[in-house]
């Protein structure tokens, strides 16, 4: 009898067991394969993420969740739209970065941020175009999310007329980041790149679409989408560790991180690349000892990326594939 109530759950439930369920965080993805950009790649991500709320972690009262967001390709179309509305142009796809800021509510400390962030731009050669308050609805959120919610930011960065679009761009990018980011403590960016944005915050896995209404436009368009409902497991949940990372979504715990993290620190008084040159310095060190293991492994491939690393070999550096039992590989 027992074999037989086994075979019919199999029947019924596919492959699912329920003695092997865990909580952990819940990640999907959504790519067009033709690289087609359209409003169904980020509805469609949006959907999966409001599926994973049993992959999600929420507090006693259950109005605040551990984290969830999105990471897609950023649609030009839209935000020069919403640039031309505040009375400035922002150039054509690739002529520009958008940086996504959490600044604090404190508007003395937040000008003092941005003020900062725009001299470090104009230093790395770049021009800051504008400021936009991102729209939201912060009544929607529990009371944990809303005490510690961020003052929510996007800055418009022109590209360079010398700095090529793409890599290089998005490297020059990269090192102002750093700069500003060991300067401005109480400022964390989700993402400053010129070719995706992060959308996350304390949310439960329904309030994402909500409280970001750029989210429910329907030229808000990708042609990838990278969603994320977080359990945190190991640190305490906030707005700057819910996922997406700049580059990644990560799904449980990186036991090795503290070792990864010193060797990478031991190495870097001898690194040097020829893609930052004399510019190293600037954002050394490059992991973020206060990050989650998930935000410390983003970190170490982001680095490994703008040092001209191909992306999937800086992935099999940072998750090597099992080799203890592959008799393949030599000693």
């Amino acid at each position: 009898m027992k074999e037989h109530d086994e075979q019919l759950a199999f029947s019924s439930n596919g492959l699912y067991r329920q003695q092997f369920e865990h909580d952990n965080c819940g990640i999907g993805a959504i790519v067009n394969i033709k690289g087609e950009k359209s409003r169904r790649v980020v509805d469609d991500a949006l959907t999966i993420v409001e599926k994973l709320e049993h992959r999600a972690g929420k507090d006693a009262e259950g109005k605040t969740g551990d984290g969830v967001g999105i990471l897609s390709q950023i649609p030009c179309g839209f935000f020069r739209t919403e640039c031309q509305k505040l009375g400035f142009d922002i150039g054509e796809d690739g002529d520009f970065a958008i940086g996504m800021f959490f600044f604090p509510q404190s508007e003395l400390k937040r000008g003092q941020a941005r003020k900062l962030f725009e001299i470090i731009a104009g230093k790395n050669d770049m021009k800051v175009l504008g400021w936009r308050d991102v729209p939201s609805c912060p009544e929607i959120l529990g009371q944990k999310a809303f005490d510690s919610m961020p003052y929510i930011m996007q800055c418009f960065v022109k590209r360079p007329a010398d700095c090529p679009a793409g890599i290089s761009f998005e490297r020059k990018l990269y090192i102002t980041r750093r700069i500003f980011e060991q300067s401005a403590e109480s400022t964390y960016v989700c993402s400053l790149s010129s070719r995706t944005i992060v959308y996350k915050g304390m949310f439960l896995v329904s309030e994402l679409r909500r409280f970001y209404t750029d989210l429910q436009s329907e030229d808000f368009i990708s042609a990838i989408a990278m969603v994320h409902s977080r359990f945190s497991t190991n640190t305490i949940p906030s707005w700057q560790k819910a996922h997406p990372n700049r580059m990644i979504v990560h799904n449980g715990e990186i036991n090795t991180i503290t070792g990864n993290a010193d060797k990478m620190l031991a190495r870097e008084e001898t690194m040097n690349c020829e893609a930052f040159r004399d510019d190293m310095y600037k954002i050394l060190p490059a992991i973020n000892a206060d990050g989650s293991d998930s935000a410390r492994l983003d970190n170490a491939l982001e680095f490994m990326v703008m040092s001209g690393m191909p992306l999937p070999l800086a992935v099999m550096i940072t998750i090597p594939e099992p080799w203890k039992n592959d008799r393949s590989i030599s000693k």
